[in-house]
C-alpha cells in the first residue's frame, strides 16, 4: 500500500474515533480531501480507494482537476472565492464553503441560474476575530443569513470557520463550541431556504476536536496528502 493510502486510512481511523467519543454515527461526519497544491494522480488514487469527497482553496485548480477526472467527484470550494471566479465552476461544484458577503452570494446566485442550479453555500465566520482571515463576525451572520436567503439558485447549509492554527488542538475546542452555537440560533430563526444542516470546521491540526463539537464537514489536507508544495500555483 502507498504511503498516500496509508496516510488516508489513518486519517480514516482517526475520524471514526473522534465520532465513537462522541457519540455520533461516521455517516455524520464527511471527510473532505484537500487536494490543493497536489498532482491529479493522487486524486485519482485516493478515487480508487473510495474517496468521493475533494476540496480545493482555488478554483483554476478545482476546474483543472475537474476536467480530467471522474464526474461523480463532489468537488468543494473551501478557499476565499473571488467573484469574478464563479462563473468557472458554477455548473459543477457541490457546495461553496467560503460565502461571506452578500454581494459573492448575489453572483453565486445568477452563475447557478445559468446553469439551472441550485448550489448550497455555507456562511464563514471568523469565530476567532483573527485579522488575517476572511469572514464575518459572528454577529454579522444572522442578518447576512437574513439578506442572502431569498436568493434563488443558491441555498443556505450552514457555517464554516477556520479556526487559528495553534499546538494544541484543544484551544480550539471553544471555537468549534461557538460556531455549533451560532449555527443553532441560527436554526431557530426558521429563515426560508436555510437548514442550518452543515457546520465545516476543523482541518489536519484540530478535526478530532472539532467532530467532538458536531463538525459535519472535516477539511484534511496534510494529514492525507503530506506537506504542501506551495510553488505552484
Amino acid at each position: 500500500m502507498s504511503e498516500l493510502l496509508d496516510r488516508m486510512h489513518s486519517v480514516q481511523k482517526r475520524v471514526e474515533a473522534a465520532c465513537v467519543r462522541a457519540g455520533r454515527s461516521r455517516e455524520d461526519v464527511c471527510l473532505i480531501a484537500v487536494s490543493k497544491t497536489k498532482p491529479v494522480e493522487n486524486v485519482e488514487e485516493l478515487y480508487a480507494d473510495g474517496q468521493r469527497v475533494f476540496g480545493e482553496n482555488k478554483v483554476q485548480e478545482m476546474c483543472a482537476k475537474h476536467e480530467v477526472t471522474k464526474q461523480d467527484i463532489q468537488w468543494h470550494m473551501i478557499g476565499h472565492l473571488q467573484r469574478n471566479k464563479v462563473k468557472y465552476m458554477a455548473d459543477f461544484v457541490t457546495m461553496i464553503h467560503s460565502v461571506d458577503s452578500f454581494r459573492l452570494a448575489e453572483t453565486i446566485s445568477k452563475e447557478a441560474q445559468k446553469h439551472g442550479r441550485v448550489i448550497p453555500v455555507l456562511i464563514e465566520v471568523n469565530v476567532a476575530g483573527e485579522e488575517s482571515k476572511f469572514g464575518v463576525s459572528p454577529e454579522e451572520a444572522l442578518p447576512l443569513v437574513r439578506e442572502i436567503a431569498p436568493l434563488p439558485g443558491i441555498t443556505v447549509r450552514g457555517l464554516m470557520t477556520i479556526a487559528p492554527f495553534v499546538d494544541d488542538p484543544e484551544e480550539n475546542r471553544p471555537v468549534f463550541r461557538q460556531l455549533k452555537k451560532l449555527s443553532v440560533d441560527i436554526a431557530k430563526e426558521n429563515i426560508n431556504n436555510v437548514t442550518m444542516c452543515e457546520l465545516s470546521m476543523g482541518m489536519t491540526n484540530d478535526f478530532e476536536v472539532a467532530i467532538e463539537e458536531g463538525a459535519t464537514f472535516v477539511r484534511v489536507g496534510t494529514a492525507i496528502f503530506g506537506a504542501r508544495n506551495y510553488s505552484i500555483g
